[in-house]
């Protein structure tokens, strides 16, 4: 008994450093350029611009099999940065693809909610929480207003609501990156080239 459980335990040891050798080895590395334009989209998941998600976006842009200009939830500014990115000319946005709004959540009637589950079913990022013939309500902070919830609803309990900013729900923006670099010139060197 004792000899087969040793067995199985080397055999595990052996197959994992196996496996770990395999995963560093055969690693597959991303492009960079998409990661990159996968940053400056919104991750809402709506399909609004034809793709089943944000990252097949962006992977048919760095494909060049897409254009820049199909995001609604992105709008004018995040064309104008893909770009900036892409060194390509701006674009104002698709019409075929919506048109940009403000910023919006799901707000879920819970008097009317039969707790049918469709809406959760149907939200790419998990924001309504619920159970089967239970009320249910959207966690907000996470709701991306891509509006995917309000179609499959059979009783239409599901509205969108306009986001104003207030100091509670107000974000900092994310700093850009670097566009040049300026010279540090050592204190001891100026010193000296003064007193020369």
């Amino acid at each position: 008994m004792l000899y087969a459980i040793a067995i199985m335990a080397l055999g595990g040891v052996v197959l994992g450093a196996l496996l770990g050798y395999a995963s560093t080895r055969f690693k597959v590395e991303g492009d960079p350029l998409v990661d990159k334009i996968d940053s400056i989209l919104p991750q809402t998941q709506c399909g609004q611009c034809g793709f089943p998600g944000c990252r097949p976006y962006a992977e048919a842009i760095a494909k060049d099999e897409a254009d820049i200009n199909q995001c609604p939830p992105g709008g004018d500014e995040n064309i104008h940065k893909l770009a900036e990115l892409l060194g390509k000319e701006y674009k104002p946005l698709s019409e075929e693809h919506g048109i940009e709004k403000p910023k919006q959540v799901a707000i879920i009637d819970e008097k009317v909610c039969i707790g049918c589950t469709l809406c959760i079913q149907a939200c790419p990022v998990d924001a309504i929480i619920g159970a089967a013939k239970q009320m249910h309500t959207i966690a907000e902070d996470l709701c991306t207003g891509c509006e995917l919830c309000i179609p499959p609803c059979p009783v239409e309990c599901i509205h969108m609501v306009t986001v104003v900013d207030t100091p509670d729900t107000w974000k900092w923006q994310k700093p850009g990156t670097a566009s040049r670099v300026i010279p540090i010139i050592p204190v001891m060197a100026t010193i000296q080239s003064e007193h020369a």
